[in-house]
């Protein structure tokens, strides 16, 4: 017998924040589905973003002190290590993979809240906009894929597409609208990727990450690397994400 009861989910909205939900045509994401053994596999930078660009990042969440940021290199610093492109959170604070599950974390004055997990968090999307936008012909015209496993509303009769081990809704907006949907709820998560009309980029993240990462020219992955809001490392297409 199921003592809990059924989680109650809200219909699926017709706007995501101020992206629309996409119901019918899900061509603009076809080519996120098509892909060759090899290339975009589950559980790589490629999967998670897109293959086929000439570079790759990856941006940090940040950790945080009394809800104010704190780089992953001021946390390795005071745990006695570095930060590689390929270095997992809790091996960073010398935890187990577990370690949401640990009853006591931190380090007084250093750190005391894990990086967010999930996609993009706002703060973190708030930098990456302004220098994603000059780098695509098409900031006014993009498009976002939003994991139908959130929990706020049902989306299991909204069309979907699949990806690596996700299945995700189709919205559509402008690249600044990427942000919008904590207007309409501060816990609500963004979309999980992003891209614009002319693919000149494709970001992506995933429920399960603390990390986001960025498919698109060297040119953008330079940018990146070098924007003093974000913490970024140079990765490949076909690393390990984390």
């Amino acid at each position: 017998m199921n003592v809990y009861g059924l989680v109650h989910r809200e219909p699926a909205p017709e706007r995501y924040g101020r992206l629309r939900v996409q119901s019918a045509d899900l061509s603009p994401a076809r080519w996120l589905t098509q892909r060759a053994p090899g290339h975009g596999d589950f559980g790589t930078v490629a999967g998670v973003a897109a293959p086929g660009y000439a570079a790759y990042a990856r941006v940090l969440h940040p950790a945080s002190l009394r809800e104010q940021p704190v780089r992953w290199s001021t946390v390795a610093s005071a745990h006695g290590r570095r930060v590689e492109p390929g270095t997992d959170w809790h091996e960073l604070i010398g935890m187990d993979r577990e370690y949401h599950n640990a009853s006591d974390y931190g380090l007084p004055g250093v750190w005391d809240e894990h990086p967010a997990e999930g996609p993009t968090p706002p703060a973190v999307a708030q930098a990456l906009i302004p220098v994603l936008a000059r780098h695509t012909q098409t900031p006014e015209h993009c498009w976002y894929g939003l994991w139908h496993g959130y929990g706020r509303y049902d989306f299991n009769r909204t069309p979907s597409f699949e990806t690596p081990g996700r299945d995700e809704v189709l919205l559509a907006g402008t690249l600044a609208e990427a942000v919008s949907p904590v207007s309409m709820d501060e816990f609500a998560e963004l979309p999980d990727l992003w891209w614009p009309q002319d693919r000149a980029w494709c970001l992506g993240g995933d429920v399960d990450l603390v990390s986001t990462y960025v498919g698109g020219s060297d040119a953008l992955i330079a940018e990146l690397l070098a924007a003093p809001e974000l913490e970024t490392h140079r990765v490949g297409p076909r690393d390990g994400v984390g």
